[in-house]
């Protein structure tokens, strides 16, 4: 028999493969970044088992799951599982509680010859883990800049770096939607919690270059990205670190946004118009009025220099006079300022 294992660090700072046989509605609802689900029950078929155990219980509800996931059914599920632990052979599983579901797949797993461990406590403990460890106090530095300083950019050049923008889907901003949903929270709070121990726990592999008191780059966010919270402790940290303040000219940053909102997203008017409406009371109504004319009038042309236009009014209005409030608010804790460059290679220091 395949071993347990409650070694929740290792799996999940070395990025061991996982599989997940819980229902896809479950899976749905907040998964790991490196599981798979092949379910042993689809949700109907759970329900129904669920019904039974209530109704007749414990045996009654495992003898018609049992005849629910059998010849065919089972056949083609376990080939799926087949294929899964000839492709991981160091990979661990789990259901919702580490119980009888992940039991019977690991059972059925090795009478046909694969070790997959089954993880202590299933998804509960794991999501529990990940909880805990985003209450650890990281040392973080914060990269500052106003609208279209190419900040995502930054951070992608520095090893230990955090993108919360890129973990939740979502660019950050009033008109930061994309055109894939965001994750539900669970899943973004877990996405986090796995990206933290790879940068800081001392079992994560080498290539992550793993340290609890080297300070870890992330962008300056708001408590909310879209729909999701940033969690309570790591919000926190970074409202008591060091920033970072990147700066670049008004005509680079307004490239830099046509580029990245407008000529590089075709499905961008429905949105961008949507985003523009959501903030017509903090923009006001005359001076909204005027940058939807513009927007309009650039996406019946096709002009990119009437885009440049109401990009423009934007930063004037709305985000510059926003973010100039928001680092005053800083102030005392800017160690650094600097172009584009310079702010790279003095993150790449202080993160090293």
């Amino acid at each position: 028999m395949a071993n347990l294992t409650s070694e929740y660090e290792r799996l999940l700072a070395g990025g061991i493969p996982l599989l997940d046989v819980r229902s896809p509605g479950e899976f749905a609802r907040g998964a790991f970044p490196d599981a798979v689900n092949l379910p042993l029950l689809t949700d109907d078929e759970r329900h129904r088992v669920g019904i039974r155990y209530k109704q007749a219980g414990g045996d009654a509800a495992v003898e018609l799951g049992e005849r629910l996931v059998s010849g065919d059914t089972r056949q083609t599920r376990m080939a799926a599982w087949r294929s899964w632990a000839c492709a991981h052979p160091e990979g661990a599983l789990y259901c919702w509680r580490g119980g009888l579901r992940s039991q019977i797949v690991q059972e059925w797993l090795s009478a046909d010859g694969h070790t997959p461990a089954r993880i202590v406590g299933g998804f509960k403990a794991l999501r529990g883990f990940c909880l805990k460890t985003l209450d650890r106090d990281v040392s973080w530095v914060v990269l500052a800049g106003r609208a279209g300083c190419d900040k995502t950019g930054i951070l992608e050049r520095i090893p230990r770096s955090v993108d919360l923008e890129g973990l939740a889907n979502h660019r950050g901003s009033a008109f930061g939607k994309r055109d894939t949903p965001q994750p539900p929270p669970i899943a973004f709070e877990n996405a986090l919690a796995v990206r933290v121990l790879q940068l800081t726990s001392d079992v994560a592999p080498a290539r992550f270059g793993a340290s609890l008191r080297t300070p870890v780059a992330v962008e300056d966010e708001s408590r909310t990205i879209g729909r999701l919270a940033v969690p309570r402790n790591v919000f926190a940290g970074m409202q008591r670190a060091p920033v970072v303040v990147v700066e670049a000219p008004r005509e680079d940053r307004i490239e830099r946004i046509y580029r990245g909102y407008v000529a590089e997203d075709e499905g961008a008017r429905a949105r961008l118009e949507q985003a523009l409406d959501n903030i017509e009371r903090r923009l006001g109504g005359e001076r909204h009025r005027a940058v939807r004319r513009e927007m309009q009038h650039a996406f019946e042309t096709g002009a990119p220099d009437r885009h440049r236009a109401w990009i423009a009014l934007l930063l004037d209005w709305y985000y510059d006079p926003m973010y100039d409030y928001q680092l005053a608010q800083k102030a005392e804790r800017v160690a650094f300022r600097g172009v584009r460059a310079d702010v790279t290679e003095y993150l790449a220091r202080a993160t090293r």
